[in-house]
């Protein structure tokens, strides 16, 4: 797989604010430290691999009061990043939390390749920082874990991954569990190894993926057996998540070397739900939302297209589409609107306070919402897609239900003729963002069978 979750051929990013020390123990990096992570080489066909560089920069200043922490990026107009408090005001997560909706009982697995050496200091940090209840996380590496090497790129890239996911999937849903599923490299064969590990082993209640690749460059017989264990965990009830990708409607040619017009897999599984990007407008103290386009900028664009692979699930029929589209939903993603994130990029030096952005980020928040909607069910809600699409042909869904992005595209260089965002389904935001509050009751009381109509009421 070959996910390219940033520009790997654009200029460093620019830190947004003047980076100073936060704290004793928070030190922002500098400008000169805030960039994007550079890509390896590219594997040829016989050797894919996955090679995660999610954006991110500095957050630059921050002061205390006894309310919390502000950054200085939050006080601009508009807000340039957000911390949980406010992702949880603009989406509703916030009424939820006050009906005792937090996750507690359900587990959320997050997959991802090599280690994050520092996870659990940084998780820790994170929590204390913005004043979120301690987690329960747990690593799980079932081929074992090669040693930490910080000069390696590819590794720093995944770092920083599973970092942004396992803060973030904690920030939604803080009462439950996070099983974070380690691969033992990037390589498809070890992505895949890890991911029949947690849905054989019954890990979680929701699986969350923040990489992706072409389908055209994954061979055949690989995403047959992908396709065959998505069914398996739909089966039990699991619910898939996927990040739709940052290079709008291109993804990089199978040789690294160029790109076409592609949607990613394993977002366009059909018993997958990808998660498209958005930038964000929200009041950057009070959470306050304000808007949402389809992101675009010189740092990226939301993913999104049609397979070449899958015809339209049945959920997807009444758009009268012929082929699989994603995504199916959204979240915001731009750098420029990003989320604060505490990460120490090797061990033995400073943890730092960053903003990251990329569709990267909405997965595990989505495996966050899902986990509120098991709780809710006191049960699975299994495969959402159905439910989704249905929310939204009625009449009440875009009042209540989704925040329905309307303005902007995907198209960028190298690939212009991308898609753009309409009232309803589109290719560039799926079917809008979550109204969280609403939304998930719903989810709850729609989910819960697979398609033999069986019910998931456990783990």
């Amino acid at each position: 797989m070959h996910v390219r979750y940033a520009r790997p051929h654009r200029s460093a990013l620019a830190a947004l604010v003047g980076a100073t020390a936060l704290a004793a123990s928070f030190i922002a990096p500098t400008p000169s430290q805030a960039t994007a992570v550079p890509a390896p080489a590219t594997p040829g066909t016989m050797q894919p691999a996955v090679g995660v560089h999610p954006h991110f920069t500095s957050a630059g200043n921050a002061t205390r009061t006894p309310q919390g922490v502000t950054f200085g990026c939050q006080t601009t107009t508009p807000a340039r990043c957000y911390g949980p408090d406010q992702i949880r005001a603009a989406y509703g997560v916030d009424k939820l939390a006050a009906r005792g909706l937090d996750g507690r009982g359900r587990t959320i697995v997050i997959v991802d390749a090599y280690s994050s050496p520092t996870i659990q200091q940084d998780l820790g940090l994170f929590d204390s920082l913005f004043g979120l209840p301690a987690a329960d996380l747990q690593v799980v590496a079932p081929q074992g874990l090669a040693p930490f090497d910080p000069s390696d790129p590819v590794q720093v890239g995944w770092s920083g991954e599973i970092t942004l996911d396992v803060e973030w999937a904690h920030a939604i849903a803080p009462g439950a569990a996070i099983k974070l599923v380690l691969a033992k490299s990037s390589n498809d064969a070890d992505i895949l190894a890890a991911i029949s590990y947690a849905v054989d082993h019954n890990l979680g209640d929701v699986i969350s993926q923040s990489y992706g690749e072409a389908e055209q460059c994954m061979d055949r017989r690989v995403l047959d057996r992908q396709h065959e264990l998505f069914a398996r965990a739909s089966e039990r009830g699991i619910t898939l998540l996927a990040a739709s990708g940052d290079l709008g409607a291109a993804q990089y040619t199978c040789d690294g070397n160029s790109f076409f017009q592609a949607a990613s897999t394993p977002a366009t599984d059909p018993n997958v739900t990808s998660v498209g990007g958005t930038t964000l407008v929200a009041d950057g103290t009070t959470g306050a939302y304000q808007g949402e386009t389809v992101w675009n900028d010189q740092y990226g664009s939301g993913g999104g297209g049609f397979s070449v692979v899958y015809r339209a699930p049945q959920y997807q029929r009444s758009l009268g589409l012929r082929s699989r589209g994603v995504p199916d939903v959204a979240y915001n993603a731009d750098v420029y609107s990003g989320v604060l994130t505490v990460w120490t990029q090797a061990p033995g030096t400073q943890p730092g306070v960053w903003l990251f952005g990329g569709t990267s980020a909405g997965s595990p928040q989505w495996a966050g919402l899902v986990a509120l909607a098991d709780q809710a069910r006191h049960g699975r809600v299994g495969q959402i897609n159905t439910s989704l699409y249905a929310l939204a042909r009625n009449p009440r869904g875009y009042a209540y239900d989704f925040h329905d992005v309307t303005a902007g595209n995907n198209g960028e260089p190298p690939i212009t003729n991308g898609f753009s965002a309409t009232a309803g389904w589109d290719a560039a935001s799926g079917l809008g963002s979550p109204r969280a509050d609403h939304l998930v009751p719903l989810l709850a009381l729609a989910g819960g069978r697979n398609s033999q109509g069986e019910d998931h009421n456990s783990q």
